[in-house]
């Protein structure tokens, strides 16, 4: 005994093409997967050439025509359909292309046929033709498509997640992080592809949704625009913890001087997570291009410690300088690692013995060039020879010389003996600190250091 279940349908998405129709029956198969927790689906092609979707769920019934909203899926966070209507815009396309349909559950057996309007013979709609069904022990829903080219199929899939071999790099509670298996990336919603990026880093699958993307989601879930989803994939990026993301942003910031980084490192929030993410599981020490370039002293002191060198816009390194990682340690921008090396730096100390002739004849002039301005200060107890230094704050290299009020001590670095110039022009520098008491760039410094060179002058040619 046949029924006719009137679609009320004459011509409808004119634009939807087969796959669009596939895409339906796919989506509609896995909400059932997920609401009834049951096995996953099938897509397969029979001998007969014809394509089968097949779901284990309750089966499918007359009801699931008529066009209502779904409260069941309306209450579910993650399943794909809501409002009742994709079921009927497919078969419509399915008939409008020549794709023969039949469907079969324990609840009734269905096929397509346009026939008159009930009263109307003048209107002719598509119909639902519905028979008992033939298998009462069937389990699911199962819909057989003759004439249906194997491309539209495969297309449809692609648009799913779950069939497009991206790989999951890190799940958040309100979505993940893909690896975009070509140049273009997707967004999913709920592991159905609403629209494509063609310069993000990353592809994303967004499971928790907020009302800009609900208000944005159209009937046929494509094409969605960026403003709808874009505070969505910032909110995913800035939950994540792993390495693995982190390092794939920092590597592309890096890549801001060349032009070359993708979208999503033009958020400043953004890059600014990902550097302390990066800082909190890596070695790395954070340059803008300025200090690589004026600073490469200071790279390969970096490099030497083990620690890779980041480059990074100098507007990101305002936001990081000074501030801390997840963990609360000091991001380490060029300022903090030079802060870091000077507190752990130790002197490397060299006794007369150790000097090569030529330094030592320089080194044993110390006396002489005291003479001249009138011998040691009392404050100076040592004048010390060292093969490292600590860096200057401002230039990041080693400094010539050093004085220590706390222990008395001058310490001037072990290349200075190459010359009698440098080793006095170094001692005289560090011995107008000792008299002074000041700090390099004050008047009261450059006072006494102008003083010091009169009285040398002035012994030796007055």
């Amino acid at each position: 005994m046949i029924k006719k279940f009137d679609l009320n349908i004459e011509k409808i998405l004119e634009d939807w093409e087969i796959h669009h129709a596939v895409r339906e029956i796919i989506a509609n198969a896995i909400d059932e997967e997920l609401l009834t927790k049951s096995e996953e689906i099938e897509i397969f092609k029979d001998d007969g050439n014809s394509w089968h979707i097949r779901d284990y769920g309750r089966g499918i019934n007359s009801e699931h025509l008529t066009q209502k909203e779904n409260d069941e899926k309306i209450k579910s966070a993650h399943t794909i359909g809501k409002f009742g209507i994709g079921l009927k815009d497919a078969l419509a396309t399915f008939d409008r292309k020549g794709v023969e349909v039949s469907i079969k559950s324990r609840h009734i057996n269905m096929t397509l046929e346009r026939t008159n309007k009930h009263g109307f013979a003048d209107i002719v709609t598509l119909h639902a033709n519905i028979t008992p069904s033939s298998d009462k022990g069937f389990r699911g829903t199962e819909f057989i498509l003759k004439n249906c080219p194997d491309i539209q199929i495969e297309e449809a899939k692609g648009l799913f997640l779950r069939f497009s071999g991206e790989e999951i790099l890190e799940e958040t509670p309100i979505g993940q992080v893909l690896k975009k298996e070509s140049e273009t990336a997707r967004i999913y919603i709920n592991g159905v592809q609403v629209a494509q990026e063609d310069n993000f880093l990353f592809s994303y699958n967004i499971t928790e949704l907020n009302q800009t993307i609900k208000k944005a989601l159209n009937r046929e879930r494509t094409n969605v625009g960026r403003t709808a989803y874009t505070d969505r994939v910032k909110s995913i990026l800035k939950k994540c913890q792993s390495e693995t993301v982190a390092r794939k942003l920092v590597d592309d910031l890096s890549r801001y001087d060349t032009g070359e980084q993708h979208d999503e490192l033009t958020w400043t929030d953004i890059a600014v997570h990902a550097c302390k993410l990066c800082n909190e599981r890596s070695r790395v020490v954070f340059f803008t291009s300025e200090e690589v370039i004026s600073s490469p002293n200071l790279v390969d002191r970096v490099q030497r410690d083990q620690y890779e060198v980041v480059v990074i816009p100098q507007n990101i390194k305002k936001k990081i300088s000074g501030n801390a990682d997840f963990s609360g340690n000091p991001i380490r921008d060029v300022g903090q690692f030079t802060r870091d090396w000077n507190e752990s730096f130790k002197f490397s100390f060299v006794t007369e013995d150790q000097l090569k002739p030529g330094e030592l004849r320089v080194y044993e002039q110390t006396d002489k060039i005291l003479s001249l301005i009138g011998g040691k200060p009392g404050n100076v107890k040592d004048i010390l020879i060292s093969r490292t230094m600590r860096l200057d704050k401002e230039t990041y290299y080693e400094v010539g010389g050093l004085w220590e009020p706390q222990e008395g001590r001058i310490v001037i670095r072990y290349d200075n003996l190459k010359d009698l110039g440098s080793y006095a022009g170094i001692l005289l520098h560090e011995i107008a600190h000792a008299r002074s008491g000041a700090i390099d760039c004050t008047r009261k410094f450059e006072n006494e250091l102008t003083d010091l060179l009169g009285i040398v002058i002035q012994q030796t040619i007055g």
